[in-house]
C-alpha cells in the first residue's frame, strides 16, 4: 500500500495555478457534518472565483428544506417521508455519534465556541457568493417534496442531466 502525504498549502497552490473554473458538488447526505463540509468547500471555491454548482438530491434536499415545512404529497407514504424528514439546515443530525440529538448539540456548542458558522450561515454565504443551487426534481417527486417546501434562493429545479451538463465542464466534481 502506498500512502502519500499532501500538504494543504501545496494543494491550494496547485489549485490556484491550474485555476479550475467550475466546481460541482452533489449533496446526497442530510447529515450536519457532511452538509457543512459541502458548504465549506463550495464557499471556499466560490471565494477563489470559481463557478460553483451544488446539486441537492435524496436526503441532501433536507438541507434546503424550510424548517418544519409539511409535505403536500397526496399519498400517505410520501407524506410520511415528509414527516420523518423535518428538514431545515439547523436541524440536521450528525452522521455519527448523534445519540438522539445530544451529539449534534455538543458539535454545535463546539462550533459556537470556535466561532465556526453553522450550516444556515454557510448556506447564506454560498448564496451571497452566487453558488448555484439545483434541487433534483426526480427525488423531490419520489420523497414528496414540493417547491414551496424549499428555501428561497434555489436557482433551478432540474434532473440529473442538468447536473451532468454542469459536471461535464467542471474540473472538480465532488459527491458528498
Amino acid at each position: 500500500m502506498i500512502a502519500s502525504h499532501v500538504e494543504p498549502t501545496t494543494t491550494l497552490a496547485q489549485l490556484q495555478e491550474s485555476k479550475p473554473e467550475r466546481v460541482t458538488i452533489v449533496l446526497l447526505s442530510g447529515d450536519l457534518d457532511r452538509a457543512m463540509a459541502a458548504f465549506i468547500i463550495a464557499t471556499g471555491a466560490a471565494a477563489m472565483g470559481m463557478r460553483v454548482t451544488m446539486f441537492f438530491t435524496f436526503w441532501g434536499l433536507n438541507t434546503i428544506r424550510r424548517k418544519g415545512a409539511a409535505s403536500s404529497a397526496k399519498d400517505w407514504l410520501r407524506r410520511m417521508f415528509g414527516f420523518l424528514n423535518k428538514g431545515g439546515a439547523d436541524t440536521l443530525p450528525l452522521s455519527r455519534f448523534h445519540f438522539g440529538g445530544l451529539g449534534t448539540k455538543m458539535m454545535q456548542q463546539v462550533m459556537k465556541q470556535n466561532r465556526m458558522p453553522g450550516v444556515p450561515e454557510l448556506m447564506q454565504t454560498a448564496i451571497d457568493l452566487d453558488v448555484r443551487f439545483i434541487a433534483c426534481t426526480t427525488t423531490m417527486g419520489l420523497m414528496g417534496i414540493s417547491k414551496d417546501t424549499l428555501i428561497d434562493g434555489i436557482d433551478q429545479f432540474a434532473g440529473v442531466t442538468t447536473y451532468l451538463a454542469e459536471a461535464k465542464h467542471g474540473s472538480v466534481n465532488l459527491f458528498i
